[in-house]
């Protein structure tokens, strides 16, 4: 099998600080692909990883991704069809039935700003999935701006006019313990020497707490640990 790293996620000694938010993102989009459809807009798309999954799953019939002029370019090859200022999104109100942003709130300094522009362009009775980080390195730096609750994001959506929102947890306490471990393995800076020999060491835990861990969970109490966040709401 071709791993790409988004869809086709290996788990290997290399992959351990990327493993559990890829494939976590992936499940969120598979629970809320029935409801992707017609025309969908990716905001702060990259090189749009998620491109062919969702066209062939789901009922969206045209795919558009749209980024910010000096956007960090993960891929040569591959460009936006549209580009933005991180501000206003050029184009007409009520234009999509479907908008995503996958690990781009987290980046947006003036996120009531960035929502109430997806709000705009969401066609009425359509859906805005997103996903976020709660649980993860500064990256992008000096472009990383916040680590969202399930409460503020919730109170960022409603005050952006968006309506039925749910919010879910990507993993809990294990799962948090797993991510910091392959974030520490993999990131942190030690020699090559030793950082292939503690993730060799530190895999099969890391498989154990992933094993687990109950993902995508509803419902957010006292003293809960989370990686990240995902959702969808409607217009």
């Amino acid at each position: 099998m071709a791993f790409d790293g988004f869809i086709q996620i290996p788990f290997t000694e290399t992959n351990l600080d990327r493993y559990l938010v890829r494939t976590g993102i992936l499940a969120a989009l598979n629970k809320v692909m029935p409801q992707l459809k017609d025309n969908l807009l990716d905001i702060g798309c990259g090189k749009m990883p998620y491109r062919k999954h969702i066209l062939e799953n789901s009922a969206v019939n045209l795919y558009t991704g749209i980024d910010i002029e000096d956007a960090l370019v993960y891929d040569k090859a591959i460009k936006p069809d549209l580009r933005w200022d991180g501000r206003s999104i050029p184009l007409a109100n009520n234009t999509y039935q479907t908008v995503i942003a996958t690990e781009v709130l987290e980046h947006c300094f003036e996120p009531e700003v960035v929502l109430k522009e997806i709000n705009r362009v969401l066609k009425p009775g359509g859906i805005f999935f997103f996903t976020v980080p709660f649980l993860w390195n500064l990256h992008e730096v000096p472009n990383d701006a916040y680590r969202y609750t399930p409460f503020s994001l919730e109170r960022l959506l409603l005050n952006s006019g968006f309506t039925n929102i749910q919010i879910f947890s990507m993993g809990g306490w294990h799962a948090s313990m797993a991510q910091m471990l392959g974030l520490w393995v993999r990131r942190a800076p030690m020699k090559p020497r030793t950082r292939k020999y503690l993730s060799a060491m530190l895999k099969p835990c890391i498989k154990y707490l992933i094993k687990k861990d109950t993902t995508l969970m509803s419902g957010f109490n006292e003293g809960q640990m989370i990686t990240g966040l995902y959702g969808w709401a409607g217009k």
